[in-house]
C-alpha cells in the first residue's frame, strides 16, 4: 500500500506541522471535530482488537476448532488484531493532526507493519479460498490433501512473503539508489512519506489483484459445485448430506468475507494506482476516507462470524458465561446442532 501522508491546509492555510522551512501544511480541525474523529477511531480499534482477539482465543482454546481452516482463520485474526493494536493508534493521530510527529524510525516501522498486516490478510483470504475449493470440489481427498501441516505451510508463506517483500523495499537502499527515476519530489517535513513514487502504486496492484482473482475464480467454481451437490443431496446418506451442508455453509460465510474485503479495499487500491499516474492529486480527506474504509475490513470478519457461524456464537456464549474456566468446556463439540 502507498506509504504517504500529505495534508492540504484546507481550513487554515497558514498552519504548518513545524515552524521550519519546507514544513508540510497542516489542516487544523476544531476541538469538537477532533474529539469526534478520535472517538470514532477508538471505537473502531476496540472492535478490531477485541473481535479478532476472541477469534484467536476461541480457535486456540476449543479443541473442536483445531482444524486446518480454523488455523488459517486464527492467523488472519492475529494479523487484523495486530493492525488495530500496533498500526491504527498512530494512523489515528496522523489523520486527525494531519502531521507525523514521531520521527523517521517510527515512520518506517509504522509503514512496514501497516503493509505487512494488510498484505498478510489478503494472502490468508486467498489461502482460505483454496482450502474451501478443495473441501467442496474434492471432498473425498480433502482430509488427506489439506492437513494441519499444509495449513501451517500456508500460514508461514502468508507471513513470510509479505515480511520479505516489505523489508526489501523499506530496509534496503533499492528505492533510493536503483529506483530514483521513479521518485517524486522530496517530501516535506512532517510527513511520513517513504515510498511516494509511481513504481510503488503499480507494484502493489498485482499483489492485490492476483490473489483477488484467485479468490473470485475459486468461489465461482465452489458455488457452481455446491449448487450441483444440493441437487444430488436427496440421494446421499444423512451423514454425507450433513457434511456437505456444513462445508457449503462455511464456503458461503468465507465468500461473504472475501466480498467484504474486496468492497473495502478496491477504492483504496484503485486510487493508489490511478493517483500515481496523476501526480497524487487525490484530496487528503478523500485519501483518508479510502484508507480508513480499508482498515475497517479488519473489524468485519468477527462480525460476519457472529451472524454466520454457530460455533462462534456458542464459543462466545461459553466465554461470556464464564463456563470457559471449566476443564470440560475445552472439549465441547461446538459443531453439534
Amino acid at each position: 500500500m502507498r506509504a504517504v501522508f500529505i495534508q492540504g491546509a484546507e481550513e487554515h492555510p497558514a498552519a504548518f506541522c513545524y515552524q521550519v522551512n519546507g514544513s508540510c501544511p497542516r489542516t487544523v480541525h476544531t476541538l469538537g471535530v477532533q474529539l469526534v474523529i478520535y472517538l470514532a477511531c477508538a471505537a473502531g480499534m476496540l472492535i478490531i482488537v477485541l473481535g479478532n482477539l476472541f477469534v484467536a482465543f476461541a480457535v486456540s482454546y476449543f479443541k473442536a476448532l483445531h482444524t486446518p481452516t480454523n488455523f488459517l482463520l486464527l492467523s488472519l485474526a492475529l494479523a487484523d488484531m495486530f493492525l488495530g493494536l500496533l498500526v491504527l493508534p498512530l494512523s489515528t493521530i496522523r489523520s486527525v493532526e494531519s502531521c507525523w510527529f514521531f520521527g523517521d524510525f517510527l515512520c518506517r516501522l509504522h509503514t512496514y507493519l501497516d503493509t505487512l498486516f494488510c498484505l498478510t490478510s489478503i494472502f490468508h483470504l486467498c489461502f482460505i479460498s483454496i482450502d474451501r475449493h478443495c473441501a467442496i470440489c474434492d471432498p473425498l481427498l480433502y482430509p488427506s490433501k489439506f492437513t494441519v501441516r499444509v495449513a501451517l505451510r500456508y500460514i508461514l508463506a502468508g507471513w513470510g512473503v509479505p515480511a520479505t517483500y516489505t523489508s526489501f523495499f523499506l530496509y534496503t537502499d533499492v528505492v533510493e539508489t536503483r529506483l530514483r527515476q521513479w521518485l517524486e519530489e522530496t517530501p516535506c517535513v512532517g510527513s511520513c512519506q517513504l515510498l511516494l513514487n509511481k513504481f510503488w502504486g503499480w507494484l502493489n496492484f498485482p499483489l492485490f489483484f492476483v490473489p483477488c482473482l484467485i479468490m473470485i475464480s475459486s468461489y465461482v467454481k465452489i458455488f457452481a459445485v455446491a449448487t450441483r451437490q444440493a441437487q444430488q443431496i436427496t440421494t446421499s446418506s444423512n451423514s454425507l448430506a450433513g457434511a456437505a451442508k456444513h462445508e457449503r455453509r462455511a464456503a458461503k460465510t468465507l465468500g461473504i468475507a472475501v466480498g467484504v474485503y474486496l468492497l473495502c479495499w478496491l477504492p483504496f487500491t484503485i486510487d493508489t494506482m490511478v493517483d500515481s499516474l496523476l501526480h497524487f492529486i487525490t484530496p487528503p480527506l478523500v485519501f483518508d476516507i479510502f484508507i480508513w474504509f480499508a482498515y475497517f475490513n479488519s473489524a468485519c470478519n468477527p462480525i460476519i462470524y457472529v451472524f454466520s457461524y454457530r460455533w462462534f456464537r456458542k464459543a462466545l456464549k461459553l466465554t461470556l458465561s464464564k463456563k470457559v474456566f471449566s476443564p470440560q468446556t475445552r472439549t465441547v463439540d461446538l459443531y453439534q446442532e
